[in-house]
């Protein structure tokens, strides 16, 4: 009871997060702060741009309670620092003088990178593509060197079978929509588990884990590639589908030209692209499942004021049933060109 408690509070400051705490937290790291404070488009963590005196302007990140270890939010962090050093466009967190990547200041954990600015990369740009490719090539011959320790596998137990069951058990689905719901899920894991068992023995690395649009920023004819909260074991195709939309011919053309450029710098077992839609359902449960374990956060109320209506619950229920159709056709190809 006691440490159900303890969660609670420290929950609650999370929640309760202010200017002032903001301000000071990063204060005690010797930094002076302006007082210019701008909240970024984050809802699991808490992102802060911070303006200070005679220095430019820093991102201040603070981390959800109970989400990661300290251990797992460092071995990202060291990931990053890694890749960073071998001049691959990642945005890694600021080394304090101790050496820490991690900061704690009474309830708070937090760290601090330089302000990073750029647009989204334009995907209709085969040379775009290309040159993303490549960098997504660098880090995964990286991620390849080492496995981590204290970060999960994307699996399809963790983002599929955890997200059903936890919105069963906690009431989220509509009673009307309950049973339909929970066939139609467990269908859809039968057949990603058999498609995934189909693969076999493919190769898990070390990825960002969440390379959408938001999180690649374009600058002088190069990405930067931001916040690697959700890095993971994985496999390659999860940090490239994401790139990949329209029409299939359409999809196909951007395939070829982001492995045109990835194959570069590491190898891609083609087997994998039977995992693109698999992949893509699991991250469809994993959204719903993840806005209702926050729904108790007043941030996910006011950002996500749609969620658990009926109207949100039919529409992921048809978004399901056309992933039950796209896992039954068959996989992109690869047709490579060089550009």
């Amino acid at each position: 009871m006691m440490a159900e408690q303890a969660v609670r509070q420290e929950c609650d400051s999370f929640y309760q997060l202010g200017p002032n705490d903001i301000v000071e937290a990063v204060g005690a790291l010797g930094f002076e702060t302006n007082g210019v404070l701008s909240p970024l488009n984050s809802y699991e963590n808490r992102v802060y741009e911070i303006g200070c005196w005679d220095a430019p302007s820093l991102i201040a990140k603070f981390y959800r309670p109970e989400r990661w270890t300290d251990a797992a939010i460092i071995e990202e962090h060291d990931f990053t620092l890694e890749l960073d050093a071998l001049e691959i466009p990642v945005v890694a967190p600021l080394v304090g003088d101790d050496g820490r990547t991690l900061f704690h200041v009474g309830d708070f954990r937090f760290a601090l990178y330089p302000k990073c600015g750029g647009r989204p990369p334009e995907f209709d740009d085969p040379e775009v593509l290309v040159r993303l490719g490549r960098f997504i090539g660098r880090i995964h011959a990286l991620g390849a060197e080492a496995d981590f320790e204290h970060r999960p596998e994307l699996t399809v137990a963790h983002f599929g079978d955890a997200s059903l069951d936890y919105l069963l058990e906690h009431g989220f689905v509509p009673p009307e929509c309950e049973a339909h719901y929970a066939a139609l899920a467990e269908e859809l894991l039968d057949e990603i588990d058999a498609l995934v068992a189909g693969v076999e023995h493919y190769r898990r690395i070390r990825l960002h884990g969440d390379t959408h649009v938001g999180n690649i920023l374009w600058s002088e004819n190069a990405p930067k590639i931001v916040d690697f909260d959700d890095a993971r074991m994985g496999p390659a195709i999860q940090d490239m589908w994401m790139f990949l939309s329209g029409s299939r011919p359409r999809c196909e053309q951007q395939l070829a030209a982001l492995l045109d450029g990835y194959t570069q710098f590491h190898d891609f077992d083609v087997r994998e692209l039977v995992l693109i839609e698999p992949l893509r359902t699991l991250r469809m449960m994993h959204h719903a499942a993840w806005l209702a374990r926050r729904w108790e956060d007043p941030a996910f109320k006011q950002a996500f004021p749609w969620f658990n209506t009926h109207a949100y619950w039919q529409e992921h229920l048809q978004s399901l049933k056309e992933q039950a159709a796209a896992l039954n056709e068959r996989p992109l190809q690869w047709r490579q060109t060089r550009l």
